[in-house]
């Protein structure tokens, strides 16, 4: 018992640990969970699963993939299948399909599967998933069009790859029977899904939208009812129960006014430890022999799926999409699978070992392979291949902005006017909806979250600025991006706290950071001016208009924010920066009203 208990703390702990390991490095945390695995279980043999969970290790697996699907398949809205381009469409569909037969192909031919296995195998690869392809995103800054395209087909494909998964092993298991009997059990299961998980998708969001469950209880409710639904169903038609979520997350996605991130938010949470844990514990099952007694055969299908299926898949679906060359050879090389695909994978094979499939064995070990050489060999090289097809992006020149009160949606639309690329983030719903109502682009919700890292893409933003009245969450805000991006490109406002607490105060380092407009500028004081009828003007500069005649015209009221130099760059106004702006420069100021007519000045814009 005591070793027992021991052994969970340590999964736990390893979880932990592979998370922070995959943070530091900047690496999809797939991959030292898995490794770790191995390497606790059968390399050094310290932990199994089986001798851990018994008979246990079935449910606790076949729950863990049901949340997973369920939250793959809340991300998938149908608008997005033609909403982001004729190519991303194709890769999630044609794409999928041609995947799919290739790999299917190559598993039969090379390792001499059964069809039923190769098939399954072949689903299963179809998957790359947002929780690889984003971070990968961080590190090789492709083109704005290229990051596009991989970023949403891992959002969609993600739904859609593990669907066509599950749709094959329903059959696969369907076929032990006699023909009519695989039709019949085939289509129960195809039945039983769509019906009772339409039915609890929409039920669910009627809850949800009528607010008839309290919201403290929102989140556990949603999974609590899933996961019954998803053990109902299996009652019902025998291993319906993943189909029967996946369609019950995408009818919850696509209904009216049904707010779901919070739900996708609660599940990330959930998963930190959770599914850290459970890809630790399938990996210690992986029997290395089986990979190893296939040798040059296993070479050989990794080497169809990396150059041949991938490409294949890639160049029939961006026929008429308008793409260069060079943009669709960066395509056929980056596709990582992740998350969906070593969950479903285990779970497969643990029910098909049960059901009599000898081949099943293998399925884990070929999956988690190609899941290692994928995530490493492209991390490693897409960087290189990205600069030699001249198809990496120049340095971002867009702004986040980590607010959404009146001065920030001020600032966003005066830096809209100058063609900067802005982006509005806030956790309050009022904030953004007036956002929106200004045509100004906003992400609602956490941006330290996953579900943010999915969603919004940072590719095309350069430098954070965080000006939102939230004390507690603003330095939790700046320390997340100063990691990704860098300290010099994360700016906050200060928050003059010289007379609270010293227990109350921000950290010294932290405090370096609160310098965005210059000492003493705080919230609190722009709120005022803007409640004042400040507002924000670009001023040009030129010989006749200096900025000494820009002082003596505005004098105290205005407040300086940025200067734009003659070649478009734009400097903040901080504590540590010397602006000495000159003849055709700009100055973004917000200016509070006087009461007689200011002394003209050319200016080229006023908002």
């Amino acid at each position: 018992m005591q070793n027992l208990t021991l052994l969970l703390v340590m999964v736990g702990l390893l979880s932990i640990g592979c998370q922070y390991l995959a943070y530091r490095i900047k690496v999809p945390a797939i991959l030292p969970l898995l490794v770790t695995g191995i390497l606790v279980g059968p390399v050094f043999g310290v932990m199994n699963a089986d001798a851990i969970f018994g008979d246990l290790l079935f449910p606790i697996v076949s729950l863990s993939v049901a949340i997973i699907l369920f939250e793959g398949s809340l991300t998938l809205k149908l608008t997005d299948l033609g909403g982001h381009g004729k190519m991303v469409r194709n890769l999630c569909t044609v794409g999928a399909l041609v995947t799919w037969l290739v790999v299917s192909w190559a598993a039969h031919a090379t390792l001499a599967l059964s069809w039923q296995i190769a098939f399954l195998f072949g689903a299963i690869v179809t998957v790359t998933g947002p929780t690889v392809i984003v971070p990968m995103l961080r590190s090789i800054r492709p083109s704005a069009k290229v990051s596009n395209i991989l970023r949403w087909e891992g959002i969609i494909i993600d739904p859609i790859g593990a669907l066509l998964a599950v749709l094959v092993y329903e059959f696969v298991v369907a076929t032990q029977d006699a023909f009519s009997h695989t039709l019949l059990a085939f289509g129960a299961t195809l039945v039983t899904g769509f019906a009772l998980g339409s039915m609890a998708g929409y039920g669910l969001g009627v809850v949800l939208r009528k607010n008839w469950v309290p919201h403290y209880l929102r989140n556990t409710a949603v999974l609590t009812i899933i996961l019954g639904v998803f053990a109902l169903s299996n009652v019902f038609a025998h291993e319906s129960g993943l189909l029967t979520v996946t369609i019950a997350g995408m009818w919850l996605a696509n209904m009216k006014d049904v707010e779901v991130d919070d739900i996708i938010e609660f599940k990330e949470t959930l998963s930190v430890l959770l599914i850290s844990a459970l890809f630790i514990l399938l990996a210690t099952r992986i029997e290395l022999s089986a990979i190893t007694d296939l040798r040059w055969s296993v070479i050989l299908l990794l080497l169809v799926i990396l150059f041949v299926a991938r490409p294949l898949s890639v160049v029939i679906s961006s026929i008429g999409a308008g793409l260069k060359w060079q943009e669709v050879a960066l395509l056929s090389w980056i596709a990582p699978r992740g998350i969906v695909a070593a969950a479903v994978s285990a779970l497969f094979a643990l029910q098909m070992e049960a059901q009599g499939f000898e081949e099943a064995k293998i399925l884990v070990p070929l999956v988690f392979l190609v899941i290692i050489v994928t995530v490493v060999l492209q991390s490693l090289t897409s960087v290189t291949i990205a600069r030699l097809l001249g198809e990496r992006a120049p340095p971002p020149i867009g702004y986040l902005i980590f607010g959404g009160n009146e001065f920030c949606r001020l600032l966003a639309k005066e830096l809209i006017n100058h063609d900067i690329p802005v982006r509005i983030a806030d956790t309050n719903w009022n904030a953004i909806r007036h956002a929106r109502m200004e045509n100004i682009p906003t992400y609602f919700g956490n941006p330290m979250s996953s579900h943010a890292s999915r969603v919004l893409d940072m590719a095309q933003f350069g430098t954070v600025l965080v000006m939102s009245p939230y004390k507690q969450l603003n330095p939790l805000v700046t320390y997340h991006f100063q990691y990704y991006l860098g300290k010099e490109a994360v700016y906050a406002l200060t928050n003059n706290e010289q007379d609270v607490r010293p227990s109350h105060q921000v950290s010294e380092q932290y405090a370096k950071r609160l310098s965005l407009f210059g000492e003493g500028v705080t919230y609190a004081r722009l709120a005022s001016m803007v409640s004042k009828g400040a507002t924000i003007k670009t001023t040009g500069l030129s010989e006749n208009f200096t900025e000494e005649d820009y002082n003596a015209t505005y004098g105290e009221r205005a407040q300086r924010l940025l200067a734009i130099n003659p070649q478009g760059r734009i400097q903040l106004y901080t504590m540590q920066t010397d602006i000495k702006p000159k003849a055709d420069w700009k100055i973004v100021s917000l200016i509070l009203p006087e009461a007689k007519q200011d002394k003209a000045e050319p200016e080229s814009g006023s908002r």
